[in-house]
This record gives structure tokens, C-alpha cells and sequence, in this order.
């Protein structure tokens, strides 16, 4: 009877709504977890973050060792990107830890930021096909600016996932759209997602530390997304795509806008 009370099914449906975004469009996981747990159901902003860190975590683990095998992962811009991204990840949560006494000002700047990374997202989504397309034909193949401006990547996301849960996803795909033109679609992807995973455990870890994770609320978004996840991937090769992504990329823009000027 406690493990019922404990799994409370109304986050572990909005897990499951949320898995089965990702697994139909590829994206949306923190861009939409955070904001459902803050505007919706009124989680204090940092618990959130925490949470859905913990969360991207555990469920792109899984996602890693499927590109991994499947030899989608370039592990050389993985570690490049995480080079950058895991200090500045640690950086963040001892800034975070030290200003946890002013909560109210923490959740704030945490809001403010998760609104910004979603309208970037938004964005990105928009504009995707756009930018790869820049990349190529500004694409000189410098290989030492090109590892340097990945690192300093890492280091941006680091910031922004640390802070808002958001970025690890759409955000990092376009950045390496715009660094690695030539990778298949499919490595750009599988590298994103074997990257998050020790940024987004690092950052979570970091936050339950400082006590911002609900390890209840954690429990019950895995058991929705799970299959939300299965169902969608599933789905995708006969949904249309362009329709979802577009719909995604607005959904995020007003989410966004609302988190920035409220």
C-alpha cells in the first residue's frame, strides 16, 4: 500500500505524456518535464530541475547503450564536450549550493533561465534543417578551433542544464550541427544523448546534495516514461515529424515566454 501511495499517478502520467513526446519527436524531455512539474503542478523550481536531471539521467542511460552498440556515439566529441560541460556542471551546483539560504532568489534566476533555454529550444526547432545547412557551407574544418569551441560548448550546456535541466537535448544537437556538419544526423544525436548522460547525472547528483531532488516524484516519472518511451518510439516512423516538431517548438516558446516575463 505504500508503494501505491508513493507512485502517485498523476506524475507518473505526466511521465508517461512526456516519454511518449521524446520517443515520437526525439526531443522535449527536460524542455517539457521542468516546466509541467513548476507550472502545473507548483514543484519549487530547483526540485524540479533536480528531479528532472536525476531523471534524464536514468532514461538516457538507456538510450546510450542502444546508439552505442549501434555504433552511433562519437565518443572523441563526447569526451571534448564533457570536458567542458562536468566542471562547469559542479561550478554551478557549489554557486547554487552557497546561495541556497535565498531560496526565493534561486528559484527565480532558475526560472528566468529555464525560460530562455526554452525559447532557444523552440528556436532551434524551428530553424534546425536551416542551420545544418549554414554549417555546410560555412564548414572550413579548422580541427583545433573545432575542439576548442567544443569544449566551450560543453561548457555553455553545462551551464544551462545545471541551472534549468534544458539543453542537453535540442540545444545540444543544433550546436553540434553547427561544429560537426559532416556527421550523420545519426551520430549528431547519439553523441548528444551519450553526453547528457554524465551531465545531467553530475548536475543531479549535485542538486540532490544540496537537497533539491523528490526522490518520490523521481519514482514516479520513470514508471510513466518508460513505456511513454517504448510506445513512441514505436510510433514515429509513421508520425509526421515536421507536424510534431513544430507543434513541440510552440508549445516551448509560450511555455517559455510565460517563465521569462512572470
Amino acid at each position: 500500500m505504500e508503494f501505491l501511495e508513493l507512485i502517485k499517478p498523476v506524475y507518473a502520467a505526466s511521465g508517461f505524456g512526456v516519454g511518449l513526446i521524446v520517443g515520437l519527436t526525439g526531443v522535449g524531455g527536460g524542455s517539457l518535464m521542468t516546466p509541467i512539474l513548476v507550472l502545473l503542478f507548483g514543484i519549487n523550481p530547483a526540485v524540479a530541475v533536480g528531479t528532472d536531471l536525476l531523471f534524464a539521467a536514468v532514461t538516457k542511460t538507456a538510450g546510450t547503450a542502444m546508439r552505442g552498440f549501434n555504433g552511433t556515439v562519437n565518443w572523441g566529441v563526447v569526451m571534448r564536450l564533457a570536458a567542458g560541460s562536468v566542471p562547469t556542471a559542479l561550478l554551478t551546483i557549489a554557486l547554487l549550493s552557497a546561495s541556497k539560504s535565498n531560496i526565493s532568489q534561486v528559484a527565480k534566476l532558475i526560472s528566468i533561465t529555464l525560460g530562455c533555454a526554452l525559447l532557444l529550444t523552440s528556436l532551434s526547432l524551428f530553424f534546425h534543417k536551416a542551420v545544418h545547412a549554414f554549417a555546410l557551407a560555412a564548414d572550413t574544418n579548422n580541427l583545433r578551433a573545432r575542439g576548442f569551441l567544443t569544449v566551450l560548448t560543453g561548457a555553455i550546456l553545462g551551464l544551462f542544464v545545471t541551472v534549468s535541466s534544458v539543453g542537453a537535448g535540442a540545444l545540444g544537437v543544433t550546436a553540434l550541427l553547427l561544429l560537426y556538419p559532416r556527421l550523420r544526423i545519426a551520430g549528431i544525436v547519439g553523441t548528444d544523448i551519450a553526453h547528457a548522460v554524465p551531465l545531467t547525472l553530475v548536475a543531479g547528483l549535485g542538486h540532490a546534495y544540496a537537497g533539491f531532488v523528490d526522490w518520490e516524484m523521481l519514482a514516479a516519472l520513470l514508471l510513466g516514461s518508460i513505456p511513454g518511451i517504448i510506445i513512441g518510439s514505436q510510433l514515429a516512423p509513421r508520425a509526421p515529424e515536421l507536424t510534431l516538431r513544430i507543434l513541440l517548438a510552440c508549445v516551448l516558446a509560450a511555455v517559455g515566454f510565460k517563465l521569462v516575463v512572470s
